[in-house]
């Protein structure tokens, strides 16, 4: 009989145990390492010229972001601006193949299937915000046609090349 008990009490523990590491798993990836970015108000948003070839702060309002230490791909950020589409492709650079990351649930201004949507439809275009803004990351800034605007991390082909053991290309810069 005790032997009964014994084994009851060792499958609980065991479960009781997964559940708690199960949560604290899901606590750490969602909400744990991030947080909110204290705007400037004067360049939190910023995207490559075609002609200058830098970042330059474009008009924005209503600014709100996260970020993470533990990864350089964990940046979201939403902002409004009164630059239409086609202010902004004339000025700035396009960023081909942006791909949005997926937010936070709890970081509700972000919708990364929406913004891929609206990307892949014509109705919002991507930009680059900053090249190598970390080594093999690049900061892309989405516009829709409304005026809503995302900035999210992706990784750059220096980057897949440095994290799949491919040696770099002439093109790449120094790594820090």
């Amino acid at each position: 009989m005790a032997q009964n008990n014994t084994g009851k009490i060792m499958v609980a523990f065991i479960v009781v145990t997964a559940l708690v590491a199960g949560a604290l798993l899901y606590y750490t990836q969602v909400y744990a390492y991030y947080y909110e970015v204290v705007a400037t108000g004067t360049d939190d948003v910023r995207v490559t010229g075609m002609v200058s070839d830098v970042p330059e702060t474009i008009l924005y309002e209503d600014f709100r972001a996260i970020d993470a230490d533990s990864s350089p791909i964990r940046y979201r950020a939403c902002f409004t601006t009164p630059s239409t589409l086609e202010q902004l492709q004339d000025t700035y650079a396009l960023y081909p193949g942006a791909e949005p990351r997926v937010a936070p649930g709890w970081f509700d201004c972000f919708d990364a299937q929406a913004i891929g949507e609206d990307l892949a439809a014509g109705r919002a275009m991507a930009f680059t915000g900053q090249r190598n803004i970390e080594f093999g990351i690049d900061r892309v800034v989405a516009v829709t046609q409304d005026g809503r605007g995302y900035v999210w991390h992706e990784v750059n082909e220096c980057g897949d090349k440095s994290y799949d053991g491919t040696p770099l290309g002439e093109d790449c810069p120094e790594r820090d």
